[in-house]
């Protein structure tokens, strides 16, 4: 049995598409978790980026996820109001005596 690592994380560039004298090449990042003695597990994938390339000069446009970055803002912010009401609560409680 080969040994894996239970999380790995990968960046994989896909198939080439060309038209004309251009190639795009898209870009994601994998997020591998496997279960032990190869029971399954799951795989996130996610572009990050299209690489670009002309007369001979390659350019990497990353793909920019707003989604991601509003989930992330509001998750945030509800551990803050979560935060502040919990300590609001043991503020009152203490206070009552």
């Amino acid at each position: 049995m080969e040994w894996r690592p239970a999380v790995r994380r990968e960046t994989v560039t896909g198939a080439p598409v060309t038209v004309g004298t251009v190639t795009v090449r898209p870009q994601a990042r994998s997020w591998l978790v496997r279960w032990p003695c190869d029971m399954g597990g799951f795989v996130w994938n996610r572009p990050i980026a299209v690489l670009v390339e002309r007369g001979g000069e390659t350019a990497r446009i990353p793909i920019v996820d707003v989604t991601r970055r509003a989930q992330v803002g509001l998750y945030g912010l509800a551990l803050v109001f979560g935060l502040v009401a919990l300590v609001l609560a043991a503020r009152q409680r203490a206070h009552r005596g």
